[in-house]
């Protein structure tokens, strides 16, 4: 289902809503929101999403949500995951972990989620996947990359 949201301020917010639009559609598939914009000295990772019980049959999803006008210049924010990026990520993956250990033998996967932000009206169809901001701007969650890229 599509809600509709006063449209955000500055980029921060319509990243915000774009993490809120992936969590959502992961919750709807069976995932729980396990934090969000967590962080340490290393980065940040949006989002935070656990499957199963905190054991070795868990998995736990460190996804990196890019929410990006549509057609922006960097692949809709695919070309954004770097090397440089990715080891990033899995070093505050590996902090976040250390800190909570009963996740740490559960299966781990970093996943992307590409985000747009577009103008007029949305599609009719995959409500689900969209987020409706006001003003004529809607959010759609164009592609989910799970398993995007493995540890470094």
């Amino acid at each position: 289902m599509s809600h509709s949201i006063d449209p955000p301020g500055n980029k921060k917010d319509l990243g915000t809503w774009g993490e809120t639009l992936v969590a959502n559609w992961l919750t709807a598939h069976h995932w729980r929101l396990q934090d969000q914009q967590w962080h340490c000295a290393w980065g940040e990772i949006d989002l935070i999403m656990v499957q199963g019980c905190a054991n070795g049959e868990g998995q736990i999803a460190f996804v990196e949500v890019k929410t990006r006008s549509q057609g922006s210049w960097d692949g809709d924010g695919l070309m954004a995951i770097t090397r440089s990026k990715q080891r990033k990520l899995w070093k505050t993956a590996q902090v976040y972990l250390l800190s909570h250990p009963s996740w740490a033998s559960a299966i781990c996967r970093f996943d992307v989620a590409l985000v747009a932000c577009c103008w007029g009206q949305p599609p009719p169809h995959q409500p689900e996947r969209q987020l409706l901001l006001g003003n004529g701007q809607y959010l759609i969650l164009q592609e989910y990359i799970d398993r995007a890229f493995d540890f470094p």
